[in-house]
């Protein structure tokens, strides 16, 4: 059984950056595809971007693009998103989250593509 554990998130000023890392254990990280997903206040979970297992796809919403960057540390059993010039449309609950030999769809990942989530952790961005 996987288990995710998140790091990182807090309050930053626009423009500013901030690294959101999950620690894997119980399996193996280079297994699974896996994503980010944030949800706003009062809106629905969106997805913000995914790496299939083995890192041949991967995806970025548009809004994030050239912004933010997908990660695994295989040494380390983590994955992580970085995420610069941030503004306050980027402030939300964020999830990262897993799934065994999982791919990476396109036009985004879905939330039921995934079986195994992160706690979620908050990140504001102040104008």
């Amino acid at each position: 059984q996987l288990a995710l554990v998140q790091s990182g998130g807090g309050l930053v000023q626009s423009g500013g950056s901030l690294r959101l890392t999950c620690a894997a254990s119980g399996r193996t990280l280079d297994d699974y595809g896996i994503a980010w997903f944030r949800q706003a206040p009062g809106k629905e979970r969106e997805a913000v971007s995914c790496v299939s297992n083995g890192g041949g796809s991967s995806y970025y919403a548009e809004s994030v693009k050239g912004r933010f960057t997908i990660s695994r540390d295989s040494a380390k059993n983590t994955m992580s998103l970085q995420m610069n010039s941030l503004n306050s449309e980027d402030t939300a609950t964020y999830y990262c989250a897993a799934e065994y030999l999982g791919g990476c769809r396109r036009k985004g990942p879905r939330e039921d593509d995934f079986d195994y989530w992160g706690q979620g952790t908050q990140v504001t961005v102040s104008s």
